[in-house]
């Protein structure tokens, strides 16, 4: 098992964000984003803009009896890191096989060595299995806004859900899918308070990563029983969703850190 949070500041492989934005497809979504510094209802998913930071995305399953002490271990930070408070843990209430999901984040720049970082003896085995991802997303600014826990919102947003999705578009699909997953949640039905769209750059097998947040199960479950009228509409975001990908994992969870 790897060290979700420390092995991620070392590589032999440079990942540079600005250049691979460049190349990007996501400059087709850039070119007609909103501003990225509104965040929250009614605003554009962060990310959905100008991508300019790294990230790591951990997602975890907890070997058998060890779910508590892996999620323990995960929500501690690594005082060792440049920035140990820049991430997130959110647990699995309902979805996908995962426990746990991590999202580390890096700055502009992340770098992997061939060395790499030992996992402390006690830790080893408190995985069954994960996978380790680069994406390319908001600055960390957005993003704490965006998932309620800046500075000013993290003591009032606990009792928060987030949705985590990911997805792989069809082939020739790839655009029309991130400019949908790019539009503002406009509905009227729509109870979300907070929106992100990463990319991959380098890991897993999707393409893209949304996490919407609510204030609360209230909220969500609010916006899943006005959603369910809409998939009778033909252009509804059910069946535009199923015109454009391949695959996709919806997933609810709470957050435990920070």
């Amino acid at each position: 098992m790897n060290l979700p949070r420390k092995i991620i500041m070392k590589s032999v492989i440079a990942i540079l964000a600005t250049t691979l934005l460049i190349l990007s497809p996501g400059s087709f979504v850039q070119a007609q984003s909103p501003k990225p510094a509104a965040t929250g209802k009614g605003a554009a998913p962060a990310g959905a803009g100008k991508r300019t930071d790294v990230y790591h995305v951990h997602f975890t399953k907890a070997a058998l009896g060890k779910a508590v002490q892996l999620g323990d271990w995960l929500k501690t930070p690594d005082r060792s890191n440049p920035m140990p408070d820049h991430f997130i843990v959110l647990r699995h209430q309902d979805g996908d096989a995962w426990d746990y999901v991590v999202i580390t984040h890096l700055g502009p720049k992340a770098t992997v060595e061939a060395a790499g970082t030992a996992v402390p003896p006690d830790k080893r085995d408190l995985s069954e299995w994960h996978t380790d991802t680069f994406v390319n997303g908001p600055s960390w600014e957005e993003f704490t806004r965006a998932m309620g826990i800046d500075a000013d919102s993290k003591s009032k947003t606990t009792g928060s859900v987030y949705s985590v999705s990911y997805y792989r578009p069809a082939p020739g699909h790839r655009e029309q899918l991130e400019k949908m997953l790019s539009e503002t949640p406009s509905a009227p039905n729509d109870t979300t308070n907070g929106n992100v769209l990463m990319q991959h750059l380098e890991g897993a097998a999707w393409t893209f990563l949304t996490i919407a947040r609510y204030n609360s199960w209230e909220d969500f479950a609010t916006g899943e029983k006005n959603s369910v009228a809409q998939t009778t509409k033909k252009d509804s975001p059910w069946y535009r969703l199923r015109d454009h990908t391949d695959f996709h994992t919806d997933t609810l969870t709470d957050r435990i850190a920070p």
